[in-house]
């Protein structure tokens, strides 16, 4: 019975984080202050945790201003005309970091001039994210709000993925990790 319990619960850590140490949330410290610190915490409960959803009710992807790893201000809207694949991440994310990979490997596998990947760390500060991402050699730019979170992008747990397609419109959206080196996602991006 133990060991039962104990396997649930490294499923859950390990399928997304939050850094709910009271009652605050990931929304709560991003949408108060980007720059906030965010402490590892337990996993959500299974019922945080939807399951994918494909074709949901179209939402309009958001404007939003985030920061390159370059400093400069970039919109997220002016993507729209291209399939998105939004990914909030942070280094303290365990289940975070494990999926990054996959997500780079699909990444080389899609038509970089018609889908474009925006890796947004929640972390405390950019800094964190960029150094993660140059001793990890990521490949995939790494982004950071310059702006308060729109409201779709508050959320409860992290790591969470959107794909937008050309119109702007949510075509898929999962909360906590997965594999997405899968033809199912190649098909996806490069339909």
């Amino acid at each position: 019975m133990k060991l039962m319990i104990l396997a649930a619960a490294t499923l859950f850590t390990f399928t997304a984080c939050n850094n709910a140490s009271t009652d605050k949330t990931v929304t709560d410290t991003v949408r108060k202050a980007p720059a906030v610190q965010a402490e590892p915490s337990p996993a959500p409960e299974p019922e945080r945790n939807p399951p994918v959803t494909e074709n949901s009710a179209a939402s309009a992807l958001p404007a939003f201003k985030m920061l390159n790893a370059a400093g400069q201000t970039i919109d997220l809207a002016q993507y729209k005309g291209k399939k998105i694949f939004v990914n909030l991440w942070a280094t303290w994310c365990p289940p975070c970091r494990a999926e990054i990979p996959s997500i780079e490997s699909l990444a080389a596998k899609t038509d970089r001039n018609k889908v474009e990947f925006v890796m947004l760390s929640l972390d405390d500060n950019f800094e964190k994210a960029k150094n993660y991402a140059a001793r990890n050699g990521m490949k995939l730019p790494v982004y950071y709000p310059a702006a308060t979170l729109p409201p779709l992008f508050t959320v409860d747990g992290i790591p969470v993925t959107y794909i937008f397609n050309e119109k702007g419109e949510i075509i898929f959206q999962q909360m906590g990790s997965l594999n997405y080196d899968s033809e199912k996602f190649v098909e996806m991006l490069n339909s």
